[in-house]
């Protein structure tokens, strides 16, 4: 029979066209962020203008040919030119911003430290925040934290960079090629028709390669848990791990020693694969690989924190521990925006961080319980506990967005048909999907209820200015306050005027009490920080006064009108 016109059969080759598509959302990610980058370069170095006009030029090319390629091979060929593209162009954003910032310059700082034999731990360096683009973390008792709060792999990656310059430039290089090596890792480890997903969740829209230049020590533990998320749910398969195996396990271990957030999806990950491989195996089969695992990643984690455990034990320890414990100020996108920005503050900061961890634990248990369903989110399922936490910002979940993409293309629901789950006996039916959802609840619920008792406390400061002492017309050098404590304890507050969201740095107290009894009213005079505070030029910028106490750890927060200040309202 001859064939219809108009009705060619698909070549055998021909490639998907989801796969087509995919290939072309990598390349046109490539534009988000190129065109300031290249802005830069024309200003300040031709060679690398002239080299990212050409990747321009690729990125239209591959365009055309994503879309006109007739076999499976050529679009593959494609993908790695769309990878080449987006390393390039990764490369040529670092080598024009490289200073860093905070984290940078703290990983650098402990490198250097490390390479000259003193402490890295428990040392504050307060000059290095002196420098432009380096922001300050306060804390809630009105300090600073100058230290280095992360576990030491990143300082000892960093180490043999030191020769590239001064500043946060030796880390911003060390994330910047982890990054690079961890993109195309993933790249090879994905099916085929899935590699340029990697490119896009790592190089794509210029999220992740910000981060590597700000030298966030976060992208070493997410390029090490790459290799141990890829196809998890497969290691320790009939029981034996071998060589890949082993180095896997070894990546989870190493991923920890680089920062905490890793901490947070290990546990996912080893009761995942526990139950996995209980339905396999076994229980005492299972538990015999799972422990193998476990055992090789916390070796690994040993072996990359000996020397500091044995030199300085104890400030190593409050180190590592140091983003748990340092009770930073609220900042982020989470439920903590209540407090900030929507009420006058609370009363009850703690339990904001008492809800977060809450969750972490309901989220867990839930894991275990319904594996089955839950199984290729867990790789998710661990940030979600930061949407509580009094430090949320969206930088915590979007630095471990590769993973979810590599748990859903190698860990889909199939693989998890046959893991092991608890199951009580339960009667069939609704009365059992009922039962289910009231352990849902059961397990959410303190979560819940710590998260509202957070947000539904009062300020228990109110704060009235009454006058106000200026450098010039636009900058204040001091304000005069009339501070009353409605709450039931003593209080010893903090104060600082902000702009927008985020913090700015304290005032210091010029006169008055620095503790305010319970029911009291107090006149209290401060000073503004530096050389005065710059009131901003447009109206429809809030000024907040707010005031941070540590125990226990309020905040409150009053809208200050230009009036009040004594400052002049712009013409609309």
């Amino acid at each position: 029979m001859s064939a219809v016109p108009g009705n060619r059969a698909k070549a055998p080759d021909a490639p998907a066209q989801w796969h087509r598509v995919l290939t072309l959302l990598a390349d046109v990610s490539l534009f988000i962020g190129t065109r300031s980058v290249w802005t830069q370069a024309a200003t300040h170095n031709l060679v690398l203008a002239a080299l990212i006009s050409v990747c321009y030029a690729s990125i239209l090319v591959t365009g055309v040919l994503a879309l006109t390629v007739r076999r499976t091979r050529s679009l593959a060929r494609l993908d790695l030119a769309v990878l080449a593209t987006a390393v390039v162009l990764t490369l040529c954003a670092w080598a024009l911003n490289h200073g860093g910032g905070d984290e940078a310059v703290l990983t650098t700082q402990a490198a250097r430290e490390l390479v000259a034999g003193h402490p890295v731990y428990g040392q504050p360096w307060p000059w290095l925040f002196h420098a432009k683009g380096v922001a300050l973390t306060p804390t809630i008792d009105g300090g600073y934290d100058f230290t280095y709060g992360y576990p030491p792999l990143a300082p000892l990656l960093t180490a043999p960079l030191l020769w590239l310059g001064h500043g946060g430039t030796p880390a911003t290089a060390a994330a910047t090629v982890a990054l690079v090596a961890g993109t195309v890792t993933l790249w090879r480890l994905l099916p085929m028709p899935w590699r340029s997903a990697a490119t896009m969740a790592c190089l794509g829209f210029a999220f992740l390669p910000m981060y590597a230049r700000q030298g966030y020590p976060a992208i070493i533990g997410l390029v090490l848990l790459v290799p141990a998320v890829v196809r998890w749910p497969r290691l320790g398969a009939r029981g034996r791990l071998g060589a890949a195996g082993i180095a896997r396990a070894a990546c989870l271990g190493a991923a920890c020693a680089a920062q905490q957030l890793p901490w947070f999806v290990a546990p996912f990950l080893l009761a995942g694969i526990h139950a996995v491989r209980r339905g396999e195996l076994g229980g005492r089969a299972a538990a015999r690989v799972t422990l193998r695992i476990a055992g090789i990643a916390a070796l690994t984690w040993l072996l990359i924190n000996a020397y500091f455990i044995v030199s300085e034990p104890g400030a190593w320890l409050r180190g590592v521990a140091l983003p748990l414990t340092q009770g930073a100020v609220l900042h982020g996108q989470g439920l903590v925006d209540i407090s900030l920005y929507f009420t006058h503050g609370s009363d009850r900061l703690d339990w904001y961080g008492r809800a977060s961890m809450l969750l972490a634990a309901a989220l867990l248990a839930l894991f275990v319980l319904f594996v089955r369903r839950l199984g290729p989110a867990a790789t998710v399922l661990p940030w979600c506990a930061f949407y509580l936490a009094t430090r949320s910002q969206d930088g915590y979940y979007l630095m471990m967005t590769p993973l979810w993409l590599a748990a859903a293309v190698t860990a889909p629901l199939p693989e998890f048909a046959h893991a092991w789950q608890p199951r009580p006996r339960l009667p069939a039916g609704s009365r059992r999907r009922t039962a289910q959802a009231a352990t849902v609840a059961l397990l959410v619920t303190p979560a819940l209820v710590s998260a509202t008792l957070a947000a539904t406390g009062t300020a228990p400061l109110r704060m009235d200015v009454t006058a106000a002492r200026h450098v010039s017309a636009g900058t204040l050098s001091g304000l005069t306050l009339r501070v009353t404590n409605s709450g039931d304890v003593a209080l010893t507050p903090h104060y600082m005027l902000t702009t927008g969201q985020g913090m700015s740095r304290y005032w210091s107290l010029a006169r008055g009490p620095a503790t305010l009894p319970a029911h009291t009213t107090a006149i209290v005079e401060l000073r503004a920080p530096g050389s005065g505070f710059t009131v901003p030029a447009k109206r429809s910028t809030r000024l907040r006064l707010r005031a941070f106490t540590a125990d226990p750890q309020t905040l409150s927060t009053w809208e200050v009108l230009r009036a009040d200040l004594g400052v002049r309202q712009p013409p609309g």
